[in-house]
């Protein structure tokens, strides 16, 4: 046989609420983000890409301390100019390796 359901009431605090528009509003005063760019310049990316036998992008963010982005952008400059080549991965998630002379 079942039992009847206790019912329980569950008292909120009655303090301030804080509204989409509040919270807006201390977005809108508050401190402006600011533009944050990435230099990822040749030589150092060389030299990382140079000492691997292979390199992802995520490797060549990680050793530079740049963002992916810029690190896939970079690599991609590479691939069209011949410096390096792609030789296997998948989606998106390519090796690279330098070109020989």
């Amino acid at each position: 046989m079942a039992g009847a359901k206790k019912s329980t009431t569950t008292e909120k605090p009655s303090g301030p609420k804080d509204s989409k528009k509040n919270r807006k509003d201390k977005v809108e005063g508050g401190i402006k983000k600011s533009e944050i760019t990435v230099v990822l310049t040749e030589q150092q990316a060389m030299k990382v890409i140079q000492n691997s036998k292979v390199i992802t992008v995520h490797d060549l963010a990680r050793q530079t301390g740049v963002k992916i982005s810029a690190a896939n952008a970079f690599l991609k400059q590479l691939a069209i100019k011949g410096t390096v080549k792609k030789v296997g991965g998948y989606s998106g998630h390519y090796l690279y390796q330098v070109v020989s002379s």
